[in-house]
């Protein structure tokens, strides 16, 4: 099976930044470095192997084929959607917040 290119939408792409823009007004540049690998290393494995996130919060949101993939060494998880031929990236998200939530947030 072929690696599916990763697409994040904006609100995506916006959590992206604000996660890096706390770790940098925490003076923890090397987090924010580790942040944005460990994100890499995921879209890689997602893009890889789309089944093998969790579907946990597609059940609980109602939302079918909706998975989540928590990064290595942060507290942050990837939403995402495998699309035909893309991997659609919704949010990525604490996993201390009210998922539920900030995913219906989202996704409007």
């Amino acid at each position: 099976m072929r690696a599916k290119p990763v697409v994040p939408r904006e609100r995506a792409n916006r959590d992206v930044d604000e996660i890096v823009d706390h770790y940098l007004s925490e003076k923890a540049e090397q987090a924010a470095i580790g942040f944005i690998d460990a994100l890499e290393r995921a879209y890689l494995q997602i893009s890889r192997h789309p089944a093998s996130g969790s579907p946990r919060y597609a059940h609980e949101l109602a939302l079918p084929g909706l998975r989540s993939w928590a990064l290595k060494r942060y507290p942050y998880l990837v939403f995402y959607v495998e699309q035909t031929e893309h991997i659609d990236i919704w949010r990525i998200l604490h996993g201390q917040r009210d998922i539920p939530l900030w995913l219906r947030e989202g996704a409007e």
